[in-house]
């Protein structure tokens, strides 16, 4: 028999399309290549095993499945996925999962880091892989108040808690002596004159601030440190990623080493990788699928990261997502993620109303 050649992938017939879903939907719940007598017992095709073993050879020659050399059945490829998540209808939780998750949701805080947490652990639960999130970072950060806390010596702790949630924490040499008192009042002045600022408008105002006397120089110094801060702040797209559920992905029998996770996971760390991805997501909207070799890292060419973005353009965005195997079972996944996606837009859409 001539050797079939590979060829571009393409739309597929009914028939090819239905034992290409059954394909991924074995393999997903096993994790054991599927053979075509398998898919005619458990899965109503209406075709003979050859019938069936034909069009899965068509399949791999197509690009869509692959044939591990060590077993008779075969497993799907990242364009297989590809074309089965395309052709997914929209899919949607049921009102006993939904309500669960909006529960969990109702025991926390507004304007909590929390909620990133929850985000993340929520979503490792329900899907039984990793569970992502970050925090919803705005472009230019506002100031909502300037704490000033005693340490010693010539040191105080500068507490700026930003109007978008975020409290961002630092050390401020004092340029003399202050007295706990003054450190206090300078912080009171601090918040009235620097509420709802951003970083620019922070800057603006330092050349007019009066530094007469000891406090004024100390609420001029703390104004600059401020000032610094927001700007590092506003400079990165992702401040920080929550994840849960680690031990999911690593019980999957793809990780059994686990180095490759790490890996993974080290990826996931990269703020530019993840800025540019928050950017991509929020400028596409809903839900993303990224399979295997589609996501940039080669770290991350083993797992599948579905995920969507949350927040508001021009106020705050972030994204939620869930990372695993490409061996995933994407109906429900992408599902879960959209349900919680829309459960923080209601967070961050209440955060800005207050």
């Amino acid at each position: 028999m001539a050797r079939r050649k590979n060829r571009p992938a393409g739309p597929l017939d009914a028939r090819s399309a239905a034992i290409l879903r059954a394909v991924i939907e074995e393999y997903v719940s096993t994790a054991t290549p599927v053979g075509s007598q398998t898919l005619v017992e458990r899965y109503r095709l209406g075709v003979s095993s050859a019938t069936v073993r034909n069009v899965m050879g068509d399949l791999e020659a197509a690009g869509y499945l692959r044939h591990p050399h060590t077993s008779a059945g075969r497993v799907p490829t990242d364009a297989g996925y590809r074309l089965y998540v395309e052709a997914l209808d929209t899919t949607t939780l049921t009102p006993v999962e939904e309500l669960m998750i909006r529960h969990q949701f109702g025991q926390v805080e507004f304007a909590s880091e929390h909620w990133f947490r929850l985000a993340a652990s929520t979503l490792a639960g329900a899907t039984h892989a990793a569970g992502l999130a970050t925090p919803a970072k705005p472009r230019s950060a506002r100031v909502s108040r300037v704490d000033l806390v005693e340490i010693g010596g010539r040191v105080a702790s500068l507490v700026l808690v930003l109007a978008e949630g975020p409290i961002k924490h630092a050390l401020l040499s004092l340029p003399e002596p202050v007295t706990r008192e003054e450190l206090e009042a300078a912080g009171r002045e601090l918040s009235t004159r620097l509420a709802g600022r951003s970083a620019k408008r922070v800057e603006e105002l330092l050349p007019t601030l009066d530094q007469g006397d000891a406090r004024a120089r100390l609420v001029a110094h703390a104004s600059e440190r401020i000032a610094r801060i927001m700007r590092d702040f506003d400079a990165s797209a992702v401040e920080d990623v929550f994840s849960e559920g680690l031990l999911n992905v690593m019980e999957e029998p793809e990780f059994a080493q686990s180095e490759k996770l790490r890996r993974v996971f080290t990826a996931l760390q990269n703020r530019d990788y993840l800025g540019r991805l928050l950017l991509d997501v929020a400028h596409r909207g809903g839900v993303r699928v990224f399979i295997g070799a589609e996501n940039g890292p080669t770290e991350m060419h083993e797992v599948s990261l579905v995920v969507a973005p949350y927040g508001r353009a021009g106020r705050a965005m972030g994204v939620v997502g869930v990372l695993g195997p490409t061996r995933m079972a994407y109906p429900h996944t992408i599902s879960t993620v959209r349900y919680v996606s829309g459960l923080m837009n209601e967070l961050v859409d209440h955060l800005y109303a207050s």
